[in-house]
């Protein structure tokens, strides 16, 4: 058997050299002659999995090691008989810690309280839901669409589209890329989605560059219709348009997923995966040596702080957004190369927090949030 993987896909090596010849190779170093007598592919964002790449190949089975699977051309692969899967909800945690590390910064930079502020999430599947609970902990008001889901479990609990513009002070997109059909995605946030917030809400993209309209994000912005961007999804990408990353609070180079308990979650469902489809025998495969920043330990001294600068203080010293945005303004020429080389981030649960604190709601929170006390 032979198998072709990414080579920017960690914890993955070792791992099915006893089964299969398989060959390491950069996304875009992976053609259709090279992948032409390879039986499985594993694969990223970067490949794209069409006619043009598998035509004539010997390709069965492909493999994501990401939650987005629109770089998959579905209908040929279905067509084809070549099964794929993706890795749904691998990284939502890390996704979530993204946007807890936006918020803070942005409630510090713009002195404003979570608690008082209303969020609306436009898309609740395995990474909005993560991004609700974790909003609920912060104290905010949350509002959740989902067309999808509100027309298969019924509309309560859910807010119409026209209602969460007009109310929410923070809107945070994480839908999938579709291109057409009842529920399209392409430049969900057009003019007419930004005009029609009311409250001049910022607005955050961590899912697709392509749900946002470039240009009708920054008349937007100048006109003063949003009052802020936090970017980490771009049309055009590795190339974001200067001028929309000039006019954004927070820009970052598509890497909110990119904590390494997400990329291993990545790589252990494609392995298990693959497993399964040939019966290989290591479905409950699991990957070592996830690196670790310097400390896991966080010590806290609460006194004369409030519930919000007390979590600030945990959520930041496990990720702080501010250096991934300094590096992207610094050097955006190098925006893949800044992925392709991410520093070790590990989510809330592999940290521990030493409060000296008498605030026992803040303590609460922080547990709710995952860390270890």
């Amino acid at each position: 058997m032979k198998i072709i993987i990414d080579n920017k896909i960690p914890y993955i090596k070792g791992a099915l050299e006893p089964f299969a010849e398989v060959i390491y190779l950069p996304g875009d170093l992976t053609t259709n002659e090279v992948i032409k007598d390879a039986d499985a592919l594993i694969t990223r964002t970067r490949t794209k999995c069409n006619a043009k790449l598998l035509a004539g190949s010997t390709v069965k089975f492909i493999a994501t090691a990401t939650i987005g699977f629109d770089h998959i051309d579905t209908e040929y692969c279905e067509q084809s008989g070549i099964t794929w899967t993706n890795a749904p909800g691998c990284n939502s945690n890390s996704v979530g810690q993204y946007i807890a590390s936006a918020l803070i910064v942005l409630a510090e930079k713009n002195h404003f309280l979570l608690k008082e502020k209303t969020i609306g999430i436009v898309g609740v599947g395995n990474v909005g839901k993560k991004v609700a609970r974790l909003c609920e902990i912060l104290g905010m008001k949350v509002l959740l669409n989902d067309p999808p889901r509100a027309r298969t479990e019924g509309k309560k609990g859910f807010t119409e589209l026209n209602e969460l513009l007009e109310k929410a002070d923070i809107i945070t997109l994480h839908v999938p890329l579709n291109m057409e059909g009842a529920d399209k995605t392409f430049h969900m946030a057009d003019n007419q989605f930004l005009s029609a917030a009311k409250r001049k809400p910022i607005i955050i993209n961590s899912c697709r560059g392509e749900i946002t309209d470039t240009m009708a994000l920054i008349m937007a912005l100048k006109t003063g219709q949003i009052s802020g961007t936090v970017i980490d999804c771009w049309e055009n990408e590795p190339e974001p348009d200067r001028e929309l990353l000039a006019l954004t609070d927070i820009a970052t180079p598509h890497i909110a997923g990119y904590s390494r308990d997400g990329k291993a979650n990545g790589t252990i469902m494609s392995i298990r995966a693959l497993s399964k489809f040939f019966n290989l025998g290591i479905n409950n495969w699991k990957c070592s040596g996830i690196e670790v920043p310097p400390s896991l330990d966080i010590f806290i001294d609460g006194s004369g702080k409030t519930t919000q600068q007390i979590l600030g203080e945990a959520i930041l010293a496990t990720y702080d957004i501010r250096v991934d945005d300094q590096r992207l303004r610094s050097s955006v020429e190098t925006f893949e190369k800044q992925r392709g080389d991410y520093p070790v981030r590990r989510e809330f649960p592999a940290f521990r927090v030493f409060c000296k604190i008498n605030n026992i709601k803040a303590i609460h929170k922080i547990n709710q949030l995952g860390f270890r006390l």
